[in-house]
């Protein structure tokens, strides 16, 4: 049998060599639909300080699905793929969230507040099956329960062939999901060498630079030169480790400056403005 295409589009576009742009939006309908034909690479339903309402995750990815596209494009991959920011800092390992959202069939977790190794491992474990030690990529390891009968179905391939594609990029090369984490304090940017270095599996790392900046004493100041500083430290051991750093609030005024300093997973405006989308897409020579 062919092998089947990417379906996961922000690892697609990583695993090319380009920026991949994408979005928090609200879990609702109306924003499913907008997002669904927007021209992000993916969207990231905010669950961390929004509610965390499993009904409504599952009725935003359905939403979000369009027989006409699907039929267009010959493959079942989305036009633009979901995931999910989970409630849990990095220390309650509250791991059920990710577990409930991936066997709805999101293609990637956020996990905010990572600051430690152990941390870290834990967030892509909860994101691997279980298998043997003598397993190739046996670690992390996966500690994810087995209930993918939605995901199946919203991925629109066969079981055995969701199996071999649920596990996490780029540690496995036709993994599909894609695990983010967040550094949001000077603690987790410490520690991110060693994270990097003993955990693999990670797809991005992406700044937290709300919380990294209330604890530096400058709230909200994104361009303090004390916080642009500590998020250079954070850009300059993700390149070292070939690891994709995210930036959360892109905009039109620095969308240039921040892929500039080397910044690969961009979060833009949501569907309200397109106007940084349209400038980075531009800038990357994704247009």
């Amino acid at each position: 049998m062919p092998e089947l295409p990417r379906l996961n589009k922000v690892i697609k576009a990583l695993a090319a060599g380009k920026p991949a742009f994408t979005s928090f939006c609200q879990a609702d309908p109306e924003t499913a639909i907008a997002m669904a034909t927007a021209k992000y690479d993916g969207i990231v339903f905010e669950m961390e300080h929004n509610p965390w309402d499993i009904r409504a995750l599952r009725d935003s990815l359905q939403y979000m699905l369009n027989r006409g596209q699907i039929a267009r494009s010959g493959s079942v991959a989305p036009a633009v793929t979901p995931m999910v920011r989970v409630p849990p800092n990095g220390a309650e390992k509250a791991q059920f969230q990710a577990k409930q959202a991936l066997d709805l069939g999101v293609y990637g977790i956020v996990w905010p507040h990572i600051s430690t190794v152990d941390e870290a491992y834990n967030a892509v474990a909860a994101c691997r099956y279980p298998r043997l030690k003598s397993a190739p990529l046996y670690e992390p390891s996966g500690i994810r329960g087995d209930g993918p009968t939605q995901a199946v179905r919203y991925w629109g391939i066969s079981q055995q062939d969701y199996y071999d594609r649920a596990d996490v990029w780029p540690l496995n090369p036709k993994g599909e999901i894609f695990v983010i984490l967040m550094m949001e304090d000077t603690r987790g940017i410490e520690n991110l060498p060693k994270i990097l270095k003993e955990v693999p599996g990670i797809g991005a790392i992406l700044i937290g630079e709300g919380d990294l900046s209330q604890e530096l004493g400058y709230p909200r100041q994104y361009e303090h030169p004390t916080v642009l500083e500590w998020m250079a430290r954070v850009v300059k051991t993700c390149k070292e480790h070939n690891v994709p750093v995210g930036h959360p609030h892109v905009d039109a005024n620095n969308v240039e400056r921040i892929l500039a300093e080397g910044y690969r997973f961009l979060m833009a405006a949501p569907v309200r403005s397109y106007a940084a989308l349209d400038k980075g897409l531009k800038l990357a020579g994704r247009t």
